[in-house]
């Protein structure tokens, strides 16, 4: 999901002064990837996020820690741009290679792979035409990659966003983009020489809607993975955000209801926080209240998405209290951190000063459980778990919630001056044991 100020953010680590191999594992069947963020096929998810440009380097570089036994392993770095091997294009000013990042094993060979974005990207004469790179995973990880080629209309900021899952239930995972304020459907399976499934583009014709963001998962139980979009609907030239709910069908995805927003949502999250076979869509709204933030909770049925709740620092049990450009829900992450069974959800609020340092950060996160999430099950983990205390660090900026070390307990990824993963407990996620991400400096993997 991408965040529209993940920039700013970047601009304040560089201002801080930072500049933002493989074991051999045993080798993988050739069917779909039992992970969507297992690269080299090893039964252990792997991690990749935005990194440091080398001296030298000005477009872009996605970093890979690959999983083990024993969690991730951060003492080595897979480091990719588009100068590495394989890869199309070159590294050039204005570009923004890992802007957006996600993954799937989109050739079906027992390896997942991972799609980056570039929506800056020049394309001879065309600028801020945009890419998106498929780079494939394989025994030895990640190696080469195949441009996904645009629809006519998609150009314009191409690979703005993107989201995987299997839409239309046939076991080959898909693809959507974000390009040309449009969002595009790329039906699997993919190949390394560039050919895909039909292609469709997901729009309310004629209704004034733009999009900007997207999230996948799993809505109204029917095992096929729906979508959720992002955006803005024009009436005249009045603004409404909404998001959209689009449910997984054998044709690809069908039309459902929107749910109107305070502001515009920038990050999105679905996970089944009651436990009642359903995925709740969680959309975090941290420009609503002048900056103080929100995160709406749109809940699942049999039908799709349908009633909604709101939560903000106001809400009763939530730490702290609401303030300007705060922004709350500026990220949000949602998988079960303590192996109950429930999904729980991570929040993150990036700007929240803490005891007179400004802009600290810190993440809430809410235990789901009977009845779904609730204040009351509510915790806050502080910036000071990096083991220090700094202003600017925007802890929490952008977040992510994976078992990474397959002890059934998901683990927490928080973005800020430095990258860190939370083991994942029967409690809280814990900084005991906590892996550093090495060059952190951009935004997790979806």
């Amino acid at each position: 999901m991408r965040r529209p100020t993940t920039a700013a953010l970047a601009a304040t680590l560089l201002a801080s002064g930072l500049t933002p191999l493989l074991a051999i594992p045993t080798p993988a069947s050739a069917a779909v990837a039992k992970h969507y963020d297992d690269f080299n096929g090893d039964g252990y998810r792997d991690i990749a996020y935005g990194g440091y440009n080398e001296d030298g380097r000005v477009g872009g570089t996605v970093n890979v820690v690959y999983g083990t036994a024993g969690g991730l392993d951060s003492s080595r770095i897979q480091r990719i741009h588009q100068d590495s091997p394989g890869v199309p294009g070159s590294d050039e000013e204005d570009d923004l290679f890992g802007e957006s990042l996600a993954s799937a094993d989109l050739n079906k060979d027992g390896y997942a792979d991972l799609v980056v974005g570039n929506s800056t990207e020049h394309v001879g004469s065309a600028r801020y035409r945009g890419t998106v790179t498929i780079v494939w995973g394989s025994r030895s990880g990640l190696s080469g990659g195949t441009n996904v080629t645009p629809k006519t209309g998609s150009s314009g900021h191409f690979g703005r966003d993107l989201a995987t899952g299997d839409f239309n239930g046939d076991g080959s995972p898909d693809l959507a983009v974000i390009g040309g304020e449009e969002a595009w459907l790329y039906r699997g399976p993919f190949t390394t020489s560039g050919s895909t499934g039909t292609v469709s583009k997901i729009d309310k014709t004629g209704a004034g809607w733009y999009s900007h963001g997207l999230a996948a998962g799993k809505v109204d139980g029917d095992g096929k993975t729906d979508l959720v979009v992002l955006g803005t609907q024009f009436s005249g030239d009045d603004p409404t955000p909404r998001a959209w709910f689009l449910k997984g069908a054998s044709g690809g995805l069908t039309s459902g209801t929107s749910l109107t927003l305070g502001s515009d949502a920038t990050s999105a999250a679905i996970g089944d926080f009651d436990k009642n076979g359903y995925g709740d869509i969680a959309l975090g709204t941290p420009d609503r209240g002048t900056g103080s933030g929100a995160v709406t909770l749109w809940r699942g049925t049999a039908s799709g998405p349908s009633a909604s709740t709101t939560f903000t620092q106001a809400t009763s049990g939530v730490s702290g209290t609401p303030e300007n450009d705060d922004n709350f829900g500026y990220a949000v992450s949602a998988a079960d951190t303590n192996g109950d069974g429930y999904a729980d959800l991570a929040a993150g609020v990036p700007h929240e000063d803490v005891d007179g340092t400004e802009d600290q950060g810190g993440v809430h996160l809410f235990r789901g459980g009977s009845g779904g999430l609730s204040g009351a099950r509510s915790s806050w983990i502080p910036q000071t778990v990096t083991g220090t205390d700094g202003s600017y660090d925007g802890f929490g900026y952008t977040l992510h919630l994976r078992d990474l070390n397959a002890d059934g307990k998901a683990d927490l990824g928080v973005g800020s001056r430095v990258g860190l993963v939370l083991r994942g407990t029967t409690g809280t996620p814990t900084a005991t044991g906590a892996t550093q991400l090495p060059e952190f400096g951009g935004v997790f993997a979806d």
